[in-house]
């Protein structure tokens, strides 16, 4: 299935757009886990950017630290999340970029009518660093889902049935851009369509778990307006 089949085969309207942030919107994996890398090397884990973006894309901290305890050997210290957190916070307030194309589709997405939101495993205040950052802080004000906000984050569900719930959508009406095996994994178990923003594979891991790959941010105000023209 290509993604404009998916947008124009719905079996439910098509009311609401959930973006991820990370990947999808922002390109801040690199600043994150550059500063995670560092921290678990302090500890004793040696690591570099690249390792800690294979072993983490799309993990909550709280969700990594039984894995980090068990390489180390030892509990982390009480304030290790909330002390990584501030750091990633500044950097994404100097360093955050938009992934090409991101803010123009979400301009356009929103010009078209249709409703959006993101939901992340990122904190709140490290996503007003970022938005804020890339210009889209003026747009993205009560759209906003944390993995704060909800019992847990991806892979689970959650975050994805909350920001449905908040627009007053069922799941058939809804659909994911995500970026990441945990995202889509949340989206599947969501019942809802996903979209797998891959651009630098053939997403053939994400279409593996339900997914359907696009490669081209600047494509999806088109595929979302296919959807959109076909449940008027």
């Amino acid at each position: 299935m290509t993604p404009l089949d998916l947008m124009r085969r719905r079996s439910a309207p098509l009311r609401l757009v959930i973006f991820d942030c990370d990947g999808v919107l922002v390109d801040s994996e690199p600043v994150s886990n550059r500063i995670l890398a560092e921290e678990l090397t302090v500890l004793g884990w040696p690591m570099d950017t690249g390792e800690a973006t294979r072993r983490f894309l799309g993990t909550t901290l709280r969700d990594m630290q039984p894995q980090i305890e068990a390489r180390i050997g030892a509990a982390l210290p009480a304030d290790w999340r909330q002390m990584v957190t501030i750091r990633i916070v500044a950097a994404m307030a100097e360093e955050a970029a938009a992934i090409p194309g991101a803010v123009e589709a979400v301009r356009a997405i929103t010009a078209l009518g249709v409703p959006w939101r993101v939901a992340s495993n990122s904190s709140h205040a490290e996503m007003q660093a970022k938005f804020g950052r890339i210009g889209l802080a003026d747009l993205v004000g009560g759209r906003v889902h944390s993995h704060t906000d909800v019992i847990a984050g991806k892979p689970e569900p959650y975050l994805f049935l909350a920001a449905a719930a908040a627009e007053g959508v069922t799941p058939r009406d809804c659909v994911v851009v995500e970026d990441s095996v945990p995202g889509v994994r949340a989206a599947i178990a969501a019942g809802m369509d996903c979209l797998a923003f891959a651009p630098h594979s053939d997403g053939a891991d994400l279409r593996a778990l339900g997914a359907v790959p696009f490669h081209r941010m600047a494509d999806l105000p088109s595929l979302v307006e296919a959807g959109w023209r076909q449940s008027a």
